[in-house]
């Protein structure tokens, strides 16, 4: 049987007039005669939307490494090298979209893509706990980290500094949808790879095809991302018209200043690949003065941008072009792709108090939404349904006796509270795993606090409890040693003990306050989403248990 899907890369396309003609007036000519490509009308009938179809041929008389090897070994070869290149577009309500076929997404003109489209989707389908790959860009230090996990993993552990590093690509496993893959039988894997274009398997037959686009569409415009995934989402893009104006003019300002660290240099997200693959990197600097070279130099181009007059530097950097050459002879049928140099270009640019990145060619605020997401986490945080149901702390009670009644709560648990471990880093020198270990595993850790003070010590603690169990064969033995003294025998630990949860325990103000997102004092709000998030990162669930007060009574029985 047929297959129904074929794996493909579709991008939205914007500025684009959603018919025949718009869609070829989009399209680079010049390119397009260069590669004799062919435009075609067969079956115009067959896809129920506007669509216009092209392929061309990429030929080269000889491959590139046939000199190289006949300098090397003396062999004369020469081998010819062919490719093709494809390009459909299609007009589905209103919305423009395109798939390559083989070297058919160079056909793209870069301008043209929605660069967040296929992350837009990613975000909201892709299972967090069965995220695959991960491209994320550290705002104002032109460095990427890729990450790639082939089994899956959760999102947790990649990471991500949510407001610090901008989320480029996304790789994962499907969640229930609607596209055809999905429906043609259970049990079926179906991956994704969102960033500006996606990468999925889509529909073959013209009505699967044009449904499947549809679905995308209604996805990325109705629903919202899986709250796992929502800090993808959470840089926010300045759409302002006058503030706008003024990163232009201090950006305009900068290029024209000696080089001060805030113009730096940026790969594209979707373009890793083919600068890694890159063996020549050419320059045009206004339309003029091609430099070609091994690397992009940064510096070369503030150097001839410098020389503009003022109020002509900006201007000049957008008619700039970068491409890049899979060889070094940059000859034109070893190019890759061409872009423009502004999309190479970053710049972190202050107006007054406010701090702004300009990155693939849009301007960001830096930490527009950081208290709104801190309060977003600290909520998740605090009304999840605990694992652990703590009991009442009596007033005036002891912390080392609460922790005594916690452990009474049922068979298998273990008080561990001053219980403490050496530490490994300093001779004399000790450290707390935690308060009490529940049956299954779980580390808790309790502190009473009135003011921030007492719950950065506390999440502290479990930072250093959890680094120290996971770094540390000396401290992993005498926790298990500690556990088998403390639970008379009954509970043996696995030598190589990583916790898999922690809970911390808060009483806040004697239990004057009941803990909410709104009682919890604001600094320990910053600390506790950090600690969460690197615990997160090694593999811990994080959760927060707010212990309720109790009358005064007779102290509790030993």
């Amino acid at each position: 049987m047929a297959p129904s899907t074929s794996l493909r890369t579709l991008y939205r396309l914007v500025d684009v007039v959603p018919n025949r003609d718009g869609m070829r007036a989009a399209l680079d000519h010049e390119q397009l005669a260069s590669l004799d490509a062919e435009f075609h009308d067969a079956h115009h009938e067959r896809l129920p939307v506007p669509w216009l179809f092209l392929s061309a041929g990429i030929e080269k008389e000889k491959a590139a490494w046939c000199d190289e090897i006949a300098r090397t070994t003396g062999c004369d070869v020469s081998e010819r090298v062919r490719r093709t290149a494809a390009l459909l577009m299609l007009a589905v309500d209103g919305e423009v979209y395109a798939i390559g076929y083989d070297q058919g997404h160079r056909l793209i003109p870069d301008r043209l893509k929605d660069r967040r489209f296929g992350l837009r989707y990613a975000a909201r389908q892709v299972d967090p706990l069965q995220v695959r790959g991960l491209i994320a860009h550290t705002m104002g230090e032109a460095r990427t980290d890729i990450a790639l996990v082939p089994g899956g993993t959760s999102v947790t552990r990649f990471g991500v500094r949510e407001h610090q590093q901008f989320v480029t690509s996304l790789r994962g496993v499907l969640q229930s949808n609607g596209l055809t893959r999905a429906q043609s039988g259970r049990g079926v894997t179906v991956s994704v790879e969102g960033g500006a274009g996606l990468r999925l398997p889509l529909g073959i037959e013209p009505a699967d095809l044009v449904a499947n686009i549809r679905e995308i569409a209604r996805v990325c415009r109705d629903d919202s991302p899986d709250p796992a995934l929502e800090f993808v989402e959470h840089i926010t893009p300045v759409k302002d018209t006058a503030t706008l104006a003024l990163l232009e003019q201090e950006l305009e300002a900068a290029l024209g200043d000696p080089a001060d660290g805030r113009i730096t240099l940026g790969v594209p997200g979707d373009h890793w690949t083919y600068y890694q693959a890159a063996g020549a990197v050419q320059l045009r600097i206004d339309g003029c003065g091609v430099t070609t070279g091994e690397a992009f130099e940064l510096d070369h181009v503030l150097d001839r941008l410098r020389t503009r007059p003022a109020g002509g530097r900006l201007a000049a950097l957008r008619r700039s072009t970068v491409t890049l050459y899979r060889h070094h002879r940059a000859a034109h049928e070893d190019r890759l792709v061409a872009t423009p140099l502004l999309r190479w270009i970053e710049a972190g640019i202050s107006l007054g108090e406010r701090r702004f990145l300009l990155m693939d060619c849009e301007w960001y605020e830096i930490g527009a939404r950081y208290l709104a997401a801190i309060k977003d986490t600290v909520t998740r945080l605090i009304n999840r349904p605990p694992s652990v149901e703590l009991p009442a702390w009596e007033r005036g009670e002891k912390e080392d006796l609460y922790n005594e009644s916690v452990a009474r709560m049922g068979d298998g648990y273990v008080c561990l509270d001053r219980k403490n471990v050496g530490n490994p880093l300093k001779a004399g020198n000790e450290v707390e795993i935690c308060d009490v270990l529940t049956p299954d595993n779980t580390l808790v850790l309790v502190k009473r606090a009135h003011r921030s003070g007492p719950l950065s010590h506390l999440f502290s603690q479990g930072l250093v409890a959890v680094q120290m169990l996971k770094e540390s064969a000396e401290v992993r033995a005498q926790f298990a040693r500690k556990v088998f003294e403390q639970s008379r025998g009954r509970r043996i630990m696995p030598l190589d003990f990583v916790p898999r949860r922690l809970v911390f325990g808060i009483l806040l103000k004697d239990g004057t306050e009941e803990l909410t997102p709104e009682t919890l004092f604001p600094f320990s709000q910053v600390t506790l989403v950090e600690t969460a998030k690197t615990l997160r990162s090694w593999g811990v669930e994080v959760e927060v248990v707010g212990i309720r007060a109790a009358p005064s009574q007779t102290p509790r029985a030993a």
